[in-house]
């Protein structure tokens, strides 16, 4: 078809008092990528749940193919031609390839599945992604994450999809897979697909999408073609001002060594010598499973390492435990923060705290009004949005929670921090908030550790990298002595 795949006119929803989206129109045309882009709360989430029928519009309009589009739900969407990839996979893991791909759109005659059409069905949607290597009877279990996230994609063909959308789809996956997730979108839409890419990686969205189009607070404010507009216009657009610099230079100078390992090892997989100064932003770089999170447990205590030495301040000590570890001013802010590195039902008060509470209490009593003076005092220096210290910490944006785990490092004085991937899933505007922060910290004589997937992260903030390798740190240099070729060079075991 000549014309529009796919038209949302004036589409509006509000819950409650709260304005989610304010008549917010996209259009999608056939055989094109278009990315969506904007901060965490602009409204991305909402309107794709209206094109997926998890929400109905208060107002406005849908058109697919030319008809009007209202689906009842998301199976009803589904049924009609339009499918969500999620950032978390939505797999039964412990059914194969194909019955996952089947799953609710079994083909059935007299009460009977038939398995054939069902294997041929599956194989077809594989060989089309160019991926026979994904065998329909295997685990969904056994395979990588990129695997799995193509067997999500398989479905949506064997359900004759005509709009994919994809919503941060490269947040958990390797370089490599990255690559394979991208030449498979390029077929689909080389085929005559439309794909929506959400991603707060805009390089990604440069590399993948023809046009674009940003929501900030709920409304459409740009749309257009990605060739030849700088990203620094689709940057400033997404945050409603300049962002002339995205990694800002605050000046620091290295101080005295304060974390030093000597041949640390565990079980003879990880492998690591380094020493960490004052006023100092040291990254850790390496594919995914190189070991770079494994490292910063054992630093922390949390998993005991079978032989080498962990010293803080120049203390070596073989008990050491995470409670240990707080005393000698570490603090770590982990990968994973819905399941381990944050309370989402708990308060940001009691999240910011946790790690000290005796810093407020008595003779074993807590004392609530000077716990909360402190908390609003963290929340106003690092600009923590929110309705206030009570509020439930789930309830507030990605990089709004990663400010209120980096505060609680600040709460417990910490002096050596440990982050790992502390900008993961938060949009631009956020990142660049908590890059200030980490230059605010070296500057004020903090030892800085941080571990990134992203590369340019890392040649934006730091003063060394180190690079992992299959367990072990393969290398430590200046950031001026690396470039991202040799660092994936090295990566990668070259």
């Amino acid at each position: 078809m000549s014309g529009p795949l796919l038209e949302m006119r004036g589409v509006s929803k509000s819950f409650g008092a709260s304005r989610a989206l304010a008549d917010v129109s996209l259009t999608l045309l056939p055989g094109e990528v278009h990315a969506l882009v904007g901060e965490n709360g602009a409204g991305k989430s909402t309107l794709m749940k209206i094109l997926s029928g998890a929400y109905q519009p208060d107002s406005g309009t849908m058109t697919l193919g030319g008809n009007p589009y209202a689906p009842n739900g998301p199976r009803d969407a589904r049924q009609l031609g339009v499918a969500m990839i999620y950032q978390e996979l939505a797999l039964a893991q412990h059914l194969t390839v194909e019955a996952n791909i089947m799953l609710g759109q079994e083909r059935v005659s007299a009460g009977l599945v038939r398995r054939g059409e069902h294997r041929r069905l599956v194989t077809q949607a594989l060989d089309l992604l160019d991926h026979p290597d994904i065998r329909p009877g295997a685990l969904v279990s056994e395979l990588s994450v990129g695997a799995q996230q193509l067997v999500e994609v398989a479905r949506a063909l064997v359900a004759d999809a005509r709009v994919i959308v994809f919503d941060e789809p490269t947040s958990s996956l390797t370089e490599h897979d990255a690559r394979r997730l991208f030449a498979v979108i390029e077929r689909l839409r080389a085929g005559g697909m439309a794909i929506v890419y959400i991603s707060h990686f805009l390089e990604e969205v440069r590399q993948v999408a023809q046009r674009y189009s940003v929501l900030r607070d709920g409304r459409l404010v740009a749309s257009g073609p990605i060739s030849g507009t700088p990203l620094s216009s689709i940057i400033a657009e997404m945050v409603g001002r300049d962002l002339t610099e995205l990694f800002p230079k605050i000046p620091h100078e290295r101080g005295e060594p304060v974390l030093e390992l000597n041949e640390l090892r565990l079980d003879d997989q990880l492998g690591a010598s380094l020493v960490l100064h004052r006023g100092e932003i040291l990254g850790v770089a390496g594919l995914i499973g190189a070991g770079r999170t494994e490292l910063l447990r054992r630093i922390y205590a949390l998993d005991p390492a079978s032989r080498g030495e962990i010293r803080v301040k120049g203390v070596f000590d073989r008990r050491a435990n995470p409670r240990f570890r707080i005393g000698q001013g570490l603090g770590l802010v982990s990968e994973d923060r819905k399941s381990e590195g944050l309370a989402l039902r708990r308060s940001i008060e009691d999240n910011l705290t946790y790690s000290a509470l005796q810093r407020h209490a008595f003779l074993g009593i807590l004392n609530l009004r000077k716990r909360r003076a402190e908390v609003v005092r963290w929340i106003s220096r690092l600009r923590v949005k929110s309705m206030g210290p009570r509020q439930a910490i789930g309830e507030l944006s990605g990089g709004n929670q990663q400010k209120v785990a980096i505060a609680r490092l600040l709460h417990q004085e910490a002096d050596i921090f440990l982050l790992d991937e502390p900008t993961r899933g938060i949009d631009i505007g956020s990142k660049a908030e908590i890059y200030q922060i980490i230059g605010e910290l070296a500057a004020e004589g903090k030892a800085v550790m941080i571990v990134s997937s992203y590369l340019p992260e890392l040649f934006g903030i730091c003063d060394r990298i180190a690079v992992m390798s299959r367990g072990h740190l393969r290398a430590v240099k200046p950031v001026q002595e690396w470039t991202e070729h040799t660092v994936m060079e090295v990566a990668t075991g070259g």
